[in-house]
């Protein structure tokens, strides 16, 4: 089963990366491959709220749309994605923001998945291997953009 995993460290706090990751609807903005995405409800997980959202991917004459539930621990800085319906077999990932001080934090992000076909893994494998390897990077951008890039605020693994 294909799994990526990084660590970045930015200049942004964990409290402003953690919002900016829960705020799925804007992925459509900045998110590699993803085309669109629609809230379907917003419900609660034990003591944390959460979001389940349909997102459509798109790469040229592939275009897919899945369901997932993100569950929002903000007493944890953790995100945790968990497939419910779509073109995998499997699919999770967690995002994580460890607080470096007021102004940095480590971002964390890992994900397992598996398609439920063996043809469509051959089609997409590669382009959604890619994508998922820029996705940290892509978040760093949009935080810089949203909250302002600090000096020295290249990104690197921590």
């Amino acid at each position: 089963m294909p799994h990526f995993e990084t660590t970045r460290r930015v200049r942004h706090s964990a409290s402003d990366m953690f919002d900016l990751v829960a705020d799925v609807e804007k992925y459509p903005q900045f998110v590699p491959l993803c085309d669109r995405l629609v809230i379907r409800d917003r419900v609660t997980v034990g003591d944390h709220p959460a979001v389940i959202a349909d997102m459509t991917v798109a790469y040229k004459f592939l275009r897919e749309t899945f369901t997932s539930r993100a569950v929002l621990d903000r007493d944890t800085h953790t995100i945790i994605a968990e497939y419910l319906d779509g073109p995998f077999s499997r699919m999770n990932n967690k995002w994580t923001f460890v607080p470096r001080g007021n102004e940095a934090c480590d971002v964390s992000f890992a994900i397992d998945y598996a398609f439920r076909s063996r043809t469509f893994e051959m089609l997409a494998g590669a382009v959604f291997d890619r994508a998922f390897r820029k996705f940290a990077a892509a978040f760093e951008a949009r935080a810089d953009a949203i909250y302002g890039s600090k000096a020295g605020a290249a990104g690197t693994a921590a």
